[in-house]
């Protein structure tokens, strides 16, 4: 029955995103014009997925092979369907993304509610399908094999694809965004998403491929192992413990169905109410689910309490996460104050908030973990981290309303459509920027749970009861373990840095050769930028994604378990806390600057205004590029961890 519901709560969200689909594409795509500018990002960003999962197919049929060798050939196929489903996520999220924009940008001429409405069915499809699919990977494979380790194999193959879309994108959107901000903002002194900055069609695609396409692969690999390590945790309690994780999901995705319809804009008019009533209703509704579950199925209620846990962990999060993100709370405002005296006291100022923004977090977290342990044990902090996530696709469908908004802005820009449009799609823009922010949050927080559940399921597999801190091998996995965080966002911040540099250098050259491009005579030369943003995403992407791949491998092998375990809790610790620090460091300077742009401290053009926007560049690598990505990466070491726990068990022994 378990594994039956799993399938039908699957089947039927895949259903209604089809329907919300057919939906969206049904509303008219504007005039000829928009229709133009939207099929350019359109073209852009599948040009880049494609050429990202050519560049990934020969690796994931080398690791294939060595699967296929050193494990099972049923462990090859749980690991192709896993990256497989993972990318499908991304693509489906990426391609619905790209048609819902415009459609929202031509309903913002019907008002600020109907431009809501399109724009958040068009997350809703990606949430839900990212939820659906992970849920049903895990459900079908349990149900052919019934055998919970061989899962183990998709969730490698989930969190190898988020790994390199999570960098890849984050890389792409942020070279191209600072590209086009220093040259055309800073330089020009051209608003944003103006026609003639060559780099704005990149900047635009990049939304797509980070915020969209890398956020969903990055939340079905969370989605996906956080089942799994609950499960296999289960496995030493009985069939009920292992079973319980899969009608979490199931209901948890209905819930998400129901509590979309609870997303209206009311008479205040407050588009992050309208949202945030739908996170809270589908958490209600999926708590009386899971209580009804526990109490009446399983009949064990420690269960329902762990998973209430996350539930809470998830509405309180975001609610952190908001405070210090918001344009409408002090904290940002205070940001956009310091940018009066020049960039350097912005700067400043966000660091100081990103920094005090991760202690509130890591206490929620801290008491989470004591809370859910207290309850049931590891075996409840993994239920508790699965209870967070089963509202991925509520969760999802507000973070992907985001780059359709903003994409919906550039094409009103583009197009010159009216001020009112355009006042529409500001306002959606600027609530986007802090949905992001929000679920990035929650995308960390979870990331922390996740990689904690995982940890325990390694410490079972290779049968370490404890790690003696005291132990050299073990204190140096800790150190290392804490270095890598440090190093792998060192390698996309460069990443970033060069990619940019390009972008500039080109977009300068345009503006230097093309005689008619500033006064509009002339058409900019947009896949130019394109395709040098594609190029160094996917050459960045290397380098850090072998770091976070090999580095465990190597601990592992050459210093033991135990030191492998020291590096991985090193990696959770300092990963959380970086990521979190990046990520409400970086929405804030980026709110801060539209603080401004809104009339305030001078508004836009005002000295404040171009220190914010420095304050915003370096915020973009941050919050978009370095501090999402450390999410795949921890997930990644772990996972490759528990993989070869076996292995390295065996070896440590010789």
């Amino acid at each position: 029955m378990e594994v039956i519901f799993g399938f039908v709560a699957s089947i039927l969200a895949l259903l209604y995103a089809a329907y919300l689909s057919f939906n969206i594409l049904s509303k008219p795509a504007g005039n000829k014009l928009m229709v133009e500018i939207s099929d350019g990002i359109k073209d852009g960003a599948n040009a880049y997925l494609i050429r990202q999962y050519k560049t990934l197919a020969p690796l994931v049929v080398i690791l294939s092979a060595i699967f296929y060798f050193a494990f099972s050939p049923i462990t090859t196929i749980t690991f192709l369907l896993g990256a497989i489903l993972s990318a499908l996520a991304g693509y489906i999220g990426m391609n619905i993304s790209v048609r819902t924009n415009v459609r929202t940008a031509e309903q913002a001429r019907h008002g600020l509610a109907s431009a809501l409405d399109v724009a958040f069915k068009g997350g809703t499809v990606t949430g839900l399908v990212v939820a659906a699919l992970a849920l049903l990977g895990v459900t079908t494979i349990y149900y052919f094999t019934n055998d919970v380790a061989v899962t183990i194999g998709f969730g490698f193959g989930a969190s190898l694809i988020s790994l390199f879309m999570r960098v890849g994108g984050g890389i792409y959107t942020k070279a191209a965004d600072v590209g086009a901000d220093l040259v055309g903002k800073v330089e020009k002194g051209i608003p944003e998403d103006d026609p003639r900055n060559p780099a704005v069609i990149a900047d635009n695609v990049g939304d797509n491929v980070g915020d969209c396409a890398g956020m969903a692969a990055d939340l079905f690999e969370s989605y996906a192992i956080t089942l799994i390590a609950a499960m296999l945790l289960g496995l030493s309690m009985g069939t009920t413990q292992v079973l319980f994780p899969l009608m979490i999901g199931a209901a948890a995705i209905l819930a998400s169905v129901i509590g979309t319809f609870f997303v209206r804009l009311g008479n205040d008019r407050n588009i992050w109410n309208a949202l945030f009533k739908g996170i809270i209703a589908t958490t209600i509704i999926a708590g009386l689910l899971f209580f009804g579950i526990a109490q009446y199925v399983l009949h064990d209620m420690r269960i329902f309490y762990a998973a209430v846990i996350g539930l809470i962990t998830t509405v309180i999060i975001t609610n952190i996460t908001e405070y210090y993100t918001s344009t409408e709370k002090n904290p940002v405002k205070e940001v956009s104050k310091a940018a009066r005296t020049g960039a350097g006291t912005n700067v400043i100022r966000g660091l100081a908030l990103g920094l005090e923004s991760t202690f509130p977090t890591a206490i929620l977290i801290v008491v989470a973990i004591f809370a859910s342990y207290y309850i049931y044990g590891v075996y409840g902090i993994s239920i508790a981290a699965l209870g967070m996530l089963s509202v991925t696709g509520i969760i999802v469908a507000v973070d992907a309303f985001g780059p359709i908004t903003d994409n919906a802005g550039g094409i009103a820009e583009m197009a010159k459509l009216p001020k009112s449009v355009r006042e529409h799609t500001d306002a959606l823009d600027a609530v986007g920027n802090t949905t992001k922010a929000v679920t990035k949050g929650f995308a960390i927080g979870s990331a922390a749970l996740a990689a904690l559940s995982l940890f325990a399921a390694y410490a079972e597999a290779t049968h370490l009861t404890s790690i003696d801190i005291l132990k050299v091998s073990v204190v140096a996995g800790l150190f290392l373990g804490g270095a890598v965080a440090f190093l792998f966002t060192s390698f996309l911040m460069n990443a970033v840095g060069k990619a940019a540099f390009s972008i500039v250098e080109e977009v300068r050259r345009q503006f230097r050769t093309m005689k008619g491009l500033m006064s509009g005579k002339q058409k900019p030369d947009y896949e130019k930028c394109v395709d040098i943003t594609t190029g160094a995403a996917l050459n960045g992407l290397i380098l850090p994604a072998a770091v976070a791949v090999l580095s465990p491998l190597f601990v592992g092998f050459f210093m033991g378990p135990e030191a492998l375990g020291g590096m991985l809790a090193g990696a959770i610790v300092t990963g959380l806390l970086l990521a979190i620090f990046m990520a409400n460091a970086g929405a804030a300077w980026d709110n801060a600057k539209k603080y401004i742009e809104k009339g305030n401290f001078g508004g836009k053009g005002s000295d404040a205004h171009k220190a914010a926007v420095v304050g915003d560049t370096v915020g973009d690598v941050t919050k978009d590029t370095a501090g999402p990505s450390i999410n795949p990466m921890i997930k990644v070491m772990n996972m490759i961890a528990l993989l070869f726990a076996a292995l390295i068990v065996a070896h440590s022994l010789l």
